[in-house]
């Protein structure tokens, strides 16, 4: 869930830091107070498009950060976080913000600079916005498809996977058909090219981890002389009248003489022994490496043109000869289906339709599968639109493209779209056509309730989605979104007194000016507090006494509901 939220000079706002509740958090305050502005701000986190119009007036950039925590290992956040190579820890995330005056945007995701289509990668596993008048992904009808799946996931998972595994193989078949299928004029252009590359690294008498020895062996010609210096310097200290080793036989000698005399000489006389032999077997090792070593400066000039002609070759076919060697079997493999193309082609032809035949038998399984899920959607959604007063509203799921033989696509071969009529008579239509605002907040109520639990989304942001609602319709919008925080983190702007009441935490927003500026604050309300501020949303200005005690058992009902929807 979203658990702390940090705004900096955005819009109105000049500074506010907000915590953030399990359950339902209802936003509440005056028209132009600046509370869609907070859900803006949230939006831009989750990787909506900014604008320089956010930063505040006489400031430099807009600042915003969010802190969330992950309480399930399984929440898909980690498979995105695995995917960019960015760790989450402590089972938290941290988005962050900036928009400069100049209009360059700058993303963060746990401290790591990312792009905004990463940052958006990341937002859309945490956050899910509906407003009013935005179109949500339950409205799009290209997403209904992934919705049914995720509806019956357990069912369809395994179904789904074997099919995507056959639909990738066959892709790429038909991707390796078209390019060997091309014209003539193309593939003769292609094999010329290849076959001068094969020529010109057959020609090069590439050998396995080359580049590596010849410039270990260049290394040590070109330092010939300090390595010859600091080992005959070496041997030099060791060997000879006067020097180390001569020093180490007399003290060897010395402990010798009277090693019988003390058990502590004794001792001390046997390690030294042991080291002047080990220095010994040093020096003559040292006197040895010197003779071999031989200072060859043609051989030196060999190695630098046989480099010189391999980075050549590394511009063109890889950054080591290894990688050279492992293209040049590439395009030798190339050329050989080239040469001997129509075989290949026949060839590719039955693995086409072998692989086809095995994607359309899971695909039809997928079909059936998504045809169960579809008839049980259907009967849970009718259920959820009687509770919102649409007992008469119509829900269909349309599967097209049942032909004998549909076209396959990444899901199978189904096209489905969410179809609704929500008056007797009037023919389905497409959700996003339903004409009336009230009735598509509720559908939408509906069908989030019903995929909160199936998309993991952390936090579920509601902007006004009880607009054009009122009386038992509002009583009922309210207790659906409070249904859906049993599932998911709620935040829910609204002016519904009946949405209020329902709220586990209430906060208010409110704008107030100070030195000819404007700024934004929120106050988490006491219940006090709360009872007041749902007078005020019943009567609009003036606090009577009547509103007051409408407000006090709007709360009771309130916690009636909640306590009879958790027995539940």
């Amino acid at each position: 869930m979203l658990t702390e939220l940090s705004i900096r000079n955005f819009a109105i706002i000049d500074q506010i830091s907000i915590t953030f509740n399990e359950g339902l958090t209802v936003l509440s305050g005056e028209t132009g107070a600046g509370k869609s502005i907070i859900i803006d701000a949230i939006q831009l986190l989750a990787g909506g498009r900014g604008s320089v119009e956010y930063v505040r007036h006489k400031t430099n950039k807009a600042d915003i950060e969010g802190l969330f925590s992950i309480e399930s290992m399984e929440h898909p956040i980690y498979a995105v976080g695995r995917q960019y190579g960015i760790e989450i820890t402590d089972e938290q995330v941290v988005l962050e913000r900036t928009i400069t005056k100049s209009g360059k945007s700058i993303c963060r995701v746990n401290g790591k600079l990312v792009t905004l289509a990463i940052l958006r990668e990341f937002g859309k596993t945490l956050i899910d916005i509906h407003s009013q008048h935005e179109t949500q992904s339950l409205m799009d009808a290209d997403n209904h498809i992934h919705l049914l799946d995720l509806y019956d996931y357990e069912q369809i998972k395994q179904a789904k996977e074997e099919y995507t595994n056959l639909y990738d193989r066959l892709r790429k078949l038909q991707q390796r058909y078209k390019q060997l299928n091309e014209n003539e004029q193309e593939i003769a252009h292609r094999q010329d090219l290849l076959s001068f590359q094969l020529q010109e690294l057959e020609q090069a008498n590439l050998v396995p981890d080359e580049d590596e020895i010849l410039e270990k062996e260049r290394n040590s010609l070109a330092n010939f002389e300090n390595v010859h210096t600091a080992l005959q310097n070496a041997y030099n200290a060791l060997y000879g009248d006067g020097r180390g080793l001569e020093w180490i036989n007399h003290a060897m000698l010395s402990l010798s003489e009277h090693e019988k005399i003390d058990p502590f000489i004794d001792e001390k006389a046997e390690e030294i022994t042991n080291y002047y032999y080990s220095l010994e077997t040093m020096a003559f090792d040292l006197r040895n490496y010197i003779d071999q070593l031989q200072y060859n400066p043609e051989r030196l000039n060999e190695i630098e043109a046989r480099l010189n002609e391999l980075n050549r070759l590394k511009k063109k076919y890889g950054a080591t000869v290894n990688e050279m060697q492992t293209y040049m079997a590439k395009i030798e493999e190339e050329l050989e289906e080239i040469t001997n193309k129509d075989f290949h082609l026949t060839a590719l032809v039955e693995e086409i339709e072998e692989i086809e035949k095995d994607a359309r038998l899971e695909a039809k399984e997928l079909h059936h599968l998504r045809k169960k899920a579809a008839n049980a959607l259907v009967k849970e959604i009718h259920s959820e639109l009687k509770s919102l007063y649409l007992e008469k509203a119509k829900f269909q799921i349309s599967f097209d493209n049942e032909t004998d033989h549909p076209k396959l696509h990444k899901d199978g071969y189904d096209t489905i779209r969410f179809m609704i009529s929500t008056n007797p008579g009037e023919p389905l239509k497409e959700l996003t056509k339903v004409a009336s605002g009230g009735e598509l907040s509720r559908i939408m109520l509906v069908l989030k309730k019903i995929f909160a639990k199936h998309q993991g989304v952390t936090s579920v942001i509601f902007d006004e989605v009880d607009t054009g609602v009122s009386g038992r319709v509002a009583q009922a919008i309210a207790e659906k979104i409070y249904e859906i925080s049993n599932a998911s983190q709620v935040l829910c702007i609204t002016h519904l007194p009946q949405v209020a009441a329902m709220a586990d935490t209430h906060k208010l927003i409110e704008k107030h000016e100070k030195d000819d500026r404007t700024s934004t604050t929120v106050t988490e309300l006491s219940p006090d507090e709360q009872m007041e501020e749902l007078s005020r949303m019943i009567t609009g200005t003036e606090l009577t006494e009547t509103a007051k005690e409408h407000a006090k058992e709007m709360l009771d009902l309130a916690d009636i509901f909640k306590l009879k929807d958790h027995q539940e």
